[in-house]
């Protein structure tokens, strides 16, 4: 459905361990169920059956962690972006609300057990991650999003503008929020990681195997590849983003949202004692996003959304990204270089929180993520996992729906969204009397 960029333009294809060693699929092959799709969602949920004795087996049709799981800025920050807590209780009801706050909240353990116990080498660090005020009447939100986390069992703090700026390194901030269980990592190398332990644990992952068809045989479903197939009584679709065919309108169940990542060269070790001192993820506060964060070489790795030039001229788009990093950091005095950048694809629909689908009995499906990568992906196995195993639907940490297509407005519907809410820091932030960043 996408027009992806080049994989291995990445850093992570760069710096990621290598890969397990996997075929293509050119037979048929039994299994208990098949998970379509080789990202953190797909292979958490064959880890997870593997682990309980279920035959499954993978199919991907590029290489694990080809999608979003491998291009992604590698921050596991265990939250609700979107919404606050408050709204997403209206927005999705209870008994599933409270389910749904409790597995993403805790998803950054989830994350941190598995890396520890299939020791996978993802420069997984866990020194938290910063969400900014920007300006002053943005700090009374922040103050609110960590007593509504805290009550929920996270480990979360309100900071000062001065403590912000020792955490952070810039004096542009009136303050933040910390919180101080998530983490970051190299994404492709974790992908890679969880690929090892699937085929540790018993599953088998078939790559370069494009599903073009799920039929009805025998009371079982056919999983069908170009050269083979996949005779399985339960089948997962986890595709997301990267779904191309496979399901009949499965692909029109969101809307694609394009996002650019870059990574600078490493910056000195004098910079680095100053930017980030503390090794933290960060978000700048701004409707217009910037987040930003070490990776083990020491680069800057930032990502944005593409809007209007930037993420179309490239050599504007690196301008952009080192005015902001700059503004924000005037410490930093190299000429920076912006060698790695690359895009990925979101699958946005109106909710922006995971939906369930039943397509079939005995076939599911799990899109939408719109942008909650690693800790979301990462706990999702779970949920898709229970399903498989014959939790009932009522259990479920995910209401199971019929297939809902993704409306129209959905296609320009998000960036309208980034442009309200740059011009709404643009008026609150002249309202304050605070200073704007380069190209607000």
């Amino acid at each position: 459905m996408a027009n992806f960029s080049p994989f291995d333009a990445t850093l992570w294809y760069a710096t990621a361990g290598e890969a397990p060693s996997t075929r293509p699929l050119d037979e048929t092959v039994q299994a208990d169920v098949c998970v379509v799709g080789a990202g953190y969602t797909g292979m958490t949920t064959a880890l997870e059956l593997a682990r309980a004795g279920i035959k499954v087996v993978i199919l991907e049709a590029e290489q694990a962690g080809f999608g979003g799981s491998g291009r992604n800025a590698g921050h596991c920050t265990p939250t609700f972006i979107h919404f606050s807590l408050p709204q997403l209780r209206k927005l999705i009801g209870e008994p599933w609300a409270e389910r749904l706050i409790q597995r993403q909240t805790r998803a950054a353990d989830r994350v941190a057990d598995m890396i520890e116990r299939y020791q996978i080498q993802c420069e997984w660090v866990r020194n938290g991650f910063v969400q900014a005020a920007a300006y002053p009447s943005a700090v009374e939100t922040l103050r609110r999003k960590a007593d509504d986390y805290n009550a929920v069992g996270a480990r979360t703090r309100f900071v000062d503008r001065a403590e912000m700026e020792a955490i952070t390194g810039s004096g542009r901030f009136h303050g933040g929020w910390v919180h101080e269980e998530a983490g970051h990592l190299n994404p492709l190398g974790y992908a890679r990681g969880l690929a090892r332990a699937v085929i540790q644990e018993g599953g088998r992952l078939h790559t370069g195997s494009a599903v073009t068809e799920v039929k009805p045989e025998a009371g079982k479903w056919r999983v069908v590849t170009a050269k083979g197939g996949v005779l399985a009584d339960k089948v997962i679709f986890a595709t997301g983003a990267y779904t191309v065919g496979g399901w009949p309108k499965l692909d029109q169940s969101f809307r694609i949202m394009r996002v650019f990542v870059a990574a600078t060269q490493p910056l000195s070790q004098e910079e680095r004692r100053t930017v980030l001192p503390r090794n933290t993820s960060i978000h700048d506060g701004r409707g217009d996003i910037f987040v930003y964060k070490y990776n083990a070489e020491g680069r800057i790795v930032a990502s944005m959304f593409p809007m209007g030039r930037r993420g179309r001229d490239l050599d504007y788009t690196r301008q952009v990204m080192t005015d902001r990093l700059k503004w924000l950091h005037p410490q930093i005095r190299t000429e920076l270089r912006w060698k790695y950048l690359w895009f990925g694809e979101l699958d946005m629909q109106q909710r922006t929180i995971p939906r369930l689908y039943g397509l079939a009995p005995g076939v599911v499906a799990l899109t939408g993520l719109s942008g909650r990568g690693v800790p979301t992906g990462s706990m999702l196995g779970g949920i898709l996992s229970e399903w498989a195993l014959g939790v009932p639907e009522r259990d479920l940490s995910l209401k199971v729906e019929p297939l809902h297509y993704a409306p129209f407005y959905m296609s320009f519907a998000p960036q309208l969204s980034l442009r309200y809410h740059r011009a709404l820091d643009w008026v609150r932030t002249r309202r304050d009397g605070a200073t704007l960043p380069p190209h607000a």
